[in-house]
Formats: structure tokens, sequence, C-alpha cells
């Protein structure tokens, strides 16, 4: 039986670690290496790590960079960004990562999903989708660090693309993005019904009560967040923190 996680999520750009809000101001926050030993020490349930320069710029995955991430890691590691075909999934699977993270390409390479599922199972291919809303209350979706629109459906593309193979649906608020006011409860409740995969959610933890709160009332199996483990205090302080057993235990108490 599959059962909930609590999912750091850090952000690559070049070698570094960087942490935006509202996907801009990336700033600085350290070396990845460390940050990955540092969290192997507080028993991270899963680590998302994101390139978020390899497909604006069109970079391939730094291979190197994800081989040493890998080797240290104790946690599973799900690895997105740069991804445009089989043969590079299966080369980072290859590496030790758990999960390969699909974004851009979903609209870029239309047989993407298949091709990659088919190679490495669909266990393995996890599709992270960025919104926003719009004036008019509906969710738009984004690409490319939130550039671009993508003129779609979010609801009609969630079901294509569990038809399609993918194992894990990310859905990422671009709006909540490094500000803590709390995850989107109605875009969970409009996601989760239109799902039958696990789902992660990313985008305004500000506290553990915003994931207690999200495991109280769905069926989540991933509550993600960047910000919240990095940063500690009122001016935001560069501090990996992560809750401690005793802890998560309690969060996890009144999962459905």
């Amino acid at each position: 039986m599959l059962k909930p996680r609590i999912i750091v999520s850090l952000l690559l750009d070049g070698q570094g670690l960087v942490k935006t809000k509202k996907f801009k101001d990336a700033r600085y926050i350290g070396d990845p290496i460390n940050a990955v030993k540092i969290f192997n020490e507080k028993e991270v349930d899963e680590l998302c790590i994101f390139d978020i320069s390899a497909s604006t710029k069109n970079y391939e995955p730094n291979y190197k960079l994800i081989n040493s991430i890998a080797s240290q890691s104790r946690m599973p590691i799900c690895y997105g960004g740069g991804i445009k075909n089989a043969d590079q999934a299966q080369k980072i699977l290859n590496l030790g990562v758990e999960k390969v993270a699909i974004s851009s390409a979903i609209f870029s390479e239309p047989n993407i999903i298949q091709s990659i599922a088919g190679n490495i199972g669909s266990q393995s291919v996890v599709a992270v989708l960025d919104v926003k809303k719009n004036i008019f209350g509906n969710y738009n979706i984004y690409i490319n660090n939130g550039k671009k629109y993508i003129e779609q459906d979010l609801f009609s593309l969630l079901k294509n693309l569990e038809k399609r193979g993918v194992g894990e649906i990310i859905i990422n608020n671009i709006d909540l993005d490094g500000t803590g006011k709390g995850y989107d409860i109605k875009l969970v409740e409009k996601v989760s019904e239109n799902l039958s995969i696990p789902l992660t959610i990313l985008g305004g933890a500000g506290s553990l009560e915003d994931i207690k709160k999200l495991f109280n009332n769905f069926e989540i199996i991933g509550a993600a967040a960047g910000s919240l483990f990095v940063f500690k205090g009122k001016y935001q302080a560069v501090l990996i923190n992560y809750p401690e057993k005793t802890i998560k235990k309690t969060l996890y108490a009144n999962t459905r």
C-alpha cells in the first residue's frame, strides 16, 4: 500500500541550488552534494531535484552531477530537467535515480511518455505540471519556468497523461511558489477528482500544519516543499531542516 510522503524539492541552476519565489528572483542556497548529505541524516522520505536551466537553455541533463548526487543519496530521488527521450531517462535511472520527471517535453515530444514508460515502467515516470490561476479562476499550464503558456485544459490533460502511462503527477502552483501561504486546497480538490494515480502537491507550504492539513483532508501521496526545508525564521536564513520521526508520525496520524 502506498503511504503519504513528505518530499523535499530542490532546484538546480548550473552546479548550485537556488530557491525562487513565484518562479522569479532565484536565490543561491548552497551546494547540492552538501544538501543531500544533510538530508540523508534527517531521513527524508524522498528528494525531488529539478534542473531549472536544462530545458530553458536546451541542455542535456548533467549526468556527472546527477551521478554525484545519486551516489551520495540514501533516499529515493526523482530528477527532472532536460529529459527529451527514453534513452536519457534510462541513463539517469542507471545512475541510481528512482524516477524521472517530465515537464516541457510533454508538449514538445508527443510520444515521450509512452516511450519512456514502455522502456522503464510507468512507476518511474512523473509528469510535472506548473500551473497558475487566471482572472477567471481557472488554472493555466506553463512550461519553461513559467515563461510559456500552454493552451490546454488542465483536467483533460491529467486524464490524457494517465492514459499515456504516467505513474505520478506533480502539480506545482506558480502563484504560491516560495510564498509560505499554504497549499491551494481548491486546486487539490479539483485535481484529486480527476486522477486515480499518485499525486504530489508543490507550492505554498509554509509550515508543517499545511502538510498536516493536506494529509488529513485528501488521499495525497506526496506533500512537497522547498522553502520550508531550506529556510528558517523571519529573515529566511538558509538552514536545512526536516521534521523528526516523532513529528512525522503526528503528521501522518489521520491520513485517509
